[in-house]
């Protein structure tokens, strides 16, 4: 796949319409080469991010989000209802449509990222619910979309999250917790960086630069059309 390189701190919304933009105008950026995809990863301040079936009331404390500075944004993919900050690596995986099932291209992803986070010396395996754990503890939540010519597959990877704040912020219903077997959301998680005994990745920066070294062969970036494009489908869609 090839690397997009993107811009830093925008809004985790702007990011979103970049990962629709990419896919709609796909030929573009991977033009003249054998790649049929691309990635790129992101970090964003603190958000919430809803996915599309979901009640926004049954999965945020709103009033503790208002009063903190949470953004809350809703997603076209499904899945559940996750918090983002700084320690939050985001990762975003497009891929041609004509010759891939979505579900077959979800997987295979999640296989390919699990096997990284494996080459780290961790126990990483992907689970039926599009998770990645490391120990049997979640470090990365998944989902995945399509548009006419293109799948769109984004999920976390947690590498120094403030759990403390996410927990206040998420509120899952008890019935969904005891699906997982835990009574609250942060004894399913665990940090990357609590993991790691690994000197090459001793920051979040350091952990998105393996990540693209060992999925990518090449790179490409957006150009000053692009960026206003996607200012423009932020303003409209999100």
């Amino acid at each position: 796949m090839k690397y997009l390189v993107p811009p830093l701190n925008q809004t985790l919304s702007w990011y979103l319409a970049m990962e629709e933009y990419v896919a709609v105008n796909l030929d573009k950026f991977i033009a003249n080469s054998d790649e049929n995809g691309v990635f790129f990863t992101w970090i964003v301040s603190p958000t919430v991010i809803y996915g599309r079936h979901q009640v926004l009331e049954n999965e945020v404390d709103l009033e503790f989000c208002k009063e903190h500075g949470i953004q809350i944004v809703q997603r076209k993919s499904g899945g559940g209802c996750v918090y983002a900050d700084r320690g939050n690596l985001m990762l975003s995986y497009i891929v041609k449509k004509d010759t891939h099932n979505a579900q077959e291209v979800f997987q295979l992803f999640l296989d390919i990222v699990a096997e990284v986070l494996r080459n780290l010396g961790l126990d990483a395996v992907k689970t039926e619910h599009n998770d990645i754990l490391v120990d049997g503890l979640k470090v990365s939540g998944n989902a995945c979309y399509t548009l006419k010519n293109a799948i769109i597959v984004h999920g976390t990877m947690l590498y120094n999250e403030d759990f403390d704040m996410m927990q206040r912020a998420i509120t899952p219903t008890k019935e969904k917790l005891e699906k997982h077997g835990v009574k609250s959301v942060r004894q399913r998680v665990v940090n990357l960086a609590d993991k790691l005994d690994n000197n090459l990745i001793c920051n979040i920066n350091a952990l998105s630069d393996f990540l693209v070294k060992k999925l990518c062969v090449s790179q490409c970036e957006l150009t000053q059309y692009d960026l206003e494009q996607i200012s423009t489908l932020e303003k409209e869609n999100y």
